[in-house]
């Protein structure tokens, strides 16, 4: 039997498994494609949700010559051949690189003047987000447009398309665990499902297990165990409840969620309901996110109660939440004025605080806005007394 990710891979837009937001009729992508106007372009998602096979439909759509490299081997005299060999040539290539992410910003300039007089169409592909692992050159170059992991529901079709094309039988129970357990990453279920036909028919749950005793993916975004799971621990941790926090920490490392991926829900708690009552939670949470990324499980879930414990003992505030939100709403509902000229660039009527003895009276915004609140809880009371002292003016002798 040839290798099922092979053999089922998608050749056109209308094959593809998932990503309707992208790819049904008059969505973006869709028309730039279907109407060969696409520019650069990269994709960003998680693994297996079909960002290289969507560059290859794209090549053979518009009918480019299609190059494929990988950024942990990428070669500049490799890409400098390709583009010389299509110098004068009416139709370019399609040049795409997997791991974008992984390339160093000397090898993102090289393809800068590239990009700019359009000598490919170039292509990228990242599981991490190309807005952070991207120079701004590069970006405002290009599209970007995220993958997301495949539903549920379209695997599960997905899957029974497969089965009954390959004459394979699955229990109901390894069925749902096949799907659950690759946490809407396609390549990885048809793996599973391809390495499980060394055992007898029908294979049941327990053989899929002896391969992949744990889900590989933090989960599709129609589970409603791994969003209710999720909910319930932050609720907890908001809420103090130190065992709670714990238990349904346990059902989520039990149930097969990466670690980074409870790292991160966990990184944001503590800057979104704890903040300034207590600033280390921050560190701790961002300290626990780096470790838990090397070590993994099993010893990553003692990291992460280590974690779940702190942040549930903490002091909560979500000042800072309520701040940032309000002052965001401000700009979303037009009210952007003019910077104050004291504080533009070489004014000379701006007055540096370090010579008033650390603070001066002076106005920072044209008009007057309050976003704010101190909770004053915890560490956060500290702040709000010393930002009083601070900005109160001092009396003269």
């Amino acid at each position: 039997m040839a290798h099922l990710a092979l053999k089922y891979r998608p050749q056109t837009l209308d094959e593809m498994v998932g990503q309707a937001h992208l790819l049904k009729p008059h969505t973006a992508l869709r028309r730039l494609i279907d109407t060969n106007t696409l520019s650069h372009t990269f994709f960003y998602g998680p693994p297996g949700v079909g960002k290289t096979t969507l560059a290859r439909i794209i090549a053979t759509h518009l009918q480019r010559p299609f190059y494929e490299m990988n950024a942990t081997s990428f070669k500049i005299e490799a890409l400098r051949s390709i583009f010389k060999r299509y110098e004068n040539a009416l139709q370019k290539p399609l040049i795409f690189i997997d791991e974008v992410h992984r390339l160093s910003r000397q090898q993102q300039e090289v393809l800068l003047p590239f990009m700019e007089k359009h000598s490919a169409l170039i292509m990228g592909a990242s599981t991490e987000n190309p807005y952070y692992s991207l120079t701004s050159a590069i970006r405002s170059r290009s599209h970007l447009f995220e993958l997301k992991p495949i539903e549920t529901s379209t695997l599960y079709a997905y899957m029974q398309q497969i089965l009954q094309k390959e004459d394979i039988a699955l229990t109901k129970e390894a069925q749902t665990y096949l799907v659950t357990s690759s946490g809407g990453d396609v390549r990885a279920m048809l793996n599973l499902l391809e390495s499980a036909l060394v055992f007898p028919s029908p294979i049941d749950e327990s053989m899929l297990k002896q391969i992949r005793p744990h889900s590989i993916q933090e989960g599709s975004a129609q589970s409603d165990s791994h969003y209710n799971l999720t909910s319930a621990m932050i609720k907890s941790l908001r809420g103090s409840d130190i065992d709670a926090s714990l238990y349904y920490l346990a059902q989520l490392i039990e149930g097969g969620e990466p670690a980074a991926f409870i790292a991160r829900r966990l990184t944001i708690f503590a800057s979104e309901d704890i903040g300034n009552a207590n600033p280390p939670a921050l560190n701790l949470a961002a300290s626990t996110l780096s470790i838990v990324k090397h070590i993994g499980y099993p010893e990553a879930r003692i990291s992460l109660a280590q974690l779940v414990i702190y942040l549930a003992s903490s002091p909560k505030s979500n000042s800072a939440y309520k701040a940032i939100n309000q002052a965001i709403q401000a700009i979303q509902e037009g009210k952007v004025y003019p910077i104050p000229e004291v504080i533009k660039p070489k004014s000379p009527h701006y007055l540096y605080p370090h010579n008033f003895g650390g603070w001066v009276a002076q106005s920072y915004l044209s008009k007057p806005m309050h976003f704010y609140k101190s909770d004053q809880i915890g560490f956060e009371k500290t702040l709000f007394e010393w930002h009083q002292k601070i900005t109160t003016p001092k009396k003269s002798p």
